[in-house]
């Protein structure tokens, strides 16, 4: 497929449903190469009760860092029953956990921005590049809304960092609207949503947001808003 006809698609889905976003992609894409990367928030739920609804035969991956919340894995257990579907688990690799935390210690992402996002890096960056040089383009949850990093946020785009296609079926819908679908399908939260966690990652590094705070104040609060990214989603190249 070339550059241009992806595009084209994209200014097509440009307006549409994120049904009509992920129904016309992964025929485009077909399944077979296609993967859904959930971290188990809002968003990522939506669009699993999607795929479902829809019987979009979208394989769904996670990755486990080993920092994560207990509210995450019970979300991600409730997942799995709820729909019947397996997860595929990803791990980074132990001994560049191992030496990453015996050399900056178990709280180096407080230390620096670079320290934040070797972590990430290790934990989160590698697995996903891995399981990504698998696949013709990977579904995610971004929404423009969500924070400054990602006003941008197309139906499908090209991943430069990766070197494949992100689609992108949430891009132009409000918080709102993710709230009223998960009300309306009774699709299954991460708890932390009720405490005041709009974006949750690892335990650490998220936190509740504060009345009137961008969506994603919550991650990595201790740093400038521009750097609040952990590398899985960059700026366009």
């Amino acid at each position: 497929m070339s550059r241009g006809a992806v595009e084209k698609l994209s200014l097509e889905l440009s307006g549409k449903t994120p049904q009509e976003i992920l129904r016309r992609t992964v025929d485009f894409f077909g399944s077979s190469k296609i993967a859904l990367a959930s971290s188990f928030g809002a968003e990522d739920q939506v669009i699993v009760d999607i795929l479902h609804k829809e019987a979009l035969p979208v394989p769904v991956f996670t990755l486990d860092t080993g920092r994560l919340p207990q509210e995450t894995y019970d979300v991600l257990d409730a997942t799995r029953k709820r729909y019947g579907i397996e997860v595929q688990v990803l791990f980074p690799e132990t001994s560049a956990v191992e030496s990453m935390v015996t050399l900056h210690g178990p709280n180096l992402f407080y230390d620096s921005v670079e320290l934040r996002r070797e972590c990430c890096r290790v934990r989160k960056v590698q697995p996903l590049a891995k399981k990504l040089s698998t696949l013709t383009a990977w579904v995610c949850g971004l929404r423009r809304e969500q924070s400054v990093t990602r006003t941008a946020v197309a139906p499908v785009e090209w991943d430069a960092a990766f070197g494949l296609y992100k689609i992108n079926p949430l891009a132009e819908v409000s918080e709102a609207w993710v709230w009223e679908y998960i009300k309306e399908h009774s699709v299954p939260v991460n708890s932390l949503h009720d405490q005041g966690y709009p974006s949750i990652g690892c335990a650490p590094c998220s936190r509740a947001v504060k009345p009137g705070e961008d969506l994603r104040a919550g991650r990595w609060w201790w740093e400038m808003p521009e750097h609040r990214e952990c590398g899985l989603h960059r700026e366009k190249q």
